[in-house]
């Protein structure tokens, strides 16, 4: 029995991460030989948060250009949003605006969090703390967290506080 059903869409630049965060999430365990996503890949979870049992549909979508387009489809009634960037790569925070865009465009509305990915690699990062943060709060992002699917830091926050932010919105 749960008392909310929520629809997350994950989505950020090839690469980020996407998966192993998803499979961390789901099993508790870092799965390092991923396969790159072809479209799209959905699980569900149940987790409770501040006393409510949630189950989180999460869509996980490829992040290579030629898969954007299926983005919208899959948009259409979801309740929260997480983009996912590497931090050891830029690239993949300065795409934000054309994922954002892609997002906006359904004319749907729910908070997205963004979260930096595979924070165990911190001598690596190319995007500062403090950086991403301020990208945060310029696109109006609801949260900021980094986090590492090896370690299995902060993965578990990333999903209570999406969870936290939706039941907000009910």
């Amino acid at each position: 029995m749960y008392n909310a059903l929520f629809k997350i869409v994950i989505f950020g630049d090839a690469g980020s991460g996407k998966t192993t965060l998803t499979k961390r999430f789901m099993t508790g365990l870092f799965i390092s030989d991923t396969h790159m996503t072809i479209g799209v890949d959905f699980v569900i979870k149940t987790i409770r948060v501040d006393g409510m049992e949630s189950k989180l549909q999460i869509w996980d979508f490829g992040g290579e250009e030629r898969f954007r387009f299926i983005l919208p489809k899959y948009v259409r009634g979801a309740h929260g949003g997480i983009f996912l960037y590497d931090i050891t790569n830029f690239s993949s925070i300065s795409h934000i605006d054309d994922w954002l865009s892609v997002i906006r465009e359904t004319g749907e509305s729910f908070p997205i969090i963004l979260v930096g990915a595979k924070a165990d690699l911190d001598n690596d990062r190319q995007v500062s703390t403090s950086e991403a943060l301020k990208i945060a709060k310029s696109k109006e992002m609801s949260f900021f967290l980094e986090c590492s699917s090896k370690t299995g830091i902060n993965v578990e926050m990333i999903f209570t506080h999406i969870t936290r932010l939706m039941l907000k919105n009910m």
